[in-house]
């Protein structure tokens, strides 16, 4: 059985994980996250943003870096 690869996890800033991963975007964008350039992004961390936006933290680093390890495949 392969590990999953953590690219991410609910402690990074939201603007500097779509930097280094833009494969990131459209996850959280597709997950209702839309509000990705505003100001609280510069600081807030996925788990911040995700409960801020009544979401499921575990699911979407789920999703995130599923798609990270995907897209490095």
């Amino acid at each position: 059985m392969k590990n999953k690869t953590v690219f991410v996890t609910g402690e990074d800033v939201i603007t500097e994980m779509i930097t280094k991963y833009p494969e990131a975007e459209k996850v959280l964008i597709e997950s209702g996250m839309h509000c990705l350039g505003c100001f609280s992004a510069g600081f807030e961390t996925l788990r911040e943003a995700c409960l801020v936006h009544g979401l499921d933290p575990v699911e979407i680093l789920e999703k995130v870096n599923s798609a990270l390890e995907e897209a490095r495949s």
